[in-house]
């Protein structure tokens, strides 16, 4: 579990990243990336909708995904500013192994972030 400081929790903010963040889509998420204030820790987001399967199969992706975020945190806290991270599942993430989401979301997150390091430092 992602500790309390690193979840994001408020719908203003998952929408404003979702809206002004780099993106980056593979075959099973899609990973959107914005830096907001310094000062605050690295935030991270999930979206698990309903096309992704039942209850139990929603569940069990997020649970993946925050295992593998969480592994990732550190990146995010290098970046200058405050990370705001909001992962979104497609449906083709239900019946992933735990290493192809493991792989998307490492390429995905290491080409947002070389986008906004780009974008903040001339």
């Amino acid at each position: 579990m992602l500790p309390a400081a690193h979840r994001l929790v408020s719908s203003d903010a998952f929408r404003v990243t979702v809206r002004s963040g780099r993106r980056c889509g593979s075959r099973t998420l899609v990973v959107h990336l914005a830096l907001h204030s310094p000062g605050d820790p690295a935030q991270v987001g999930f979206v698990v909708s309903k096309a992704v399967g039942n209850a139990v199969v929603r569940n069990r992706v997020k649970r993946r995904l925050r295992h593998l975020t969480r592994e990732h945190l550190p990146v995010l806290a290098g970046l200058p500013g405050s990370a705001v991270l909001v992962v979104r599942a497609l449906p083709p993430s239900a019946i992933a192994t735990g290493a192809e989401l493991a792989a998307d979301l490492r390429r995905c997150l290491v080409k947002v972030t070389s986008e906004v390091a780009s974008k903040v430092t001339p």
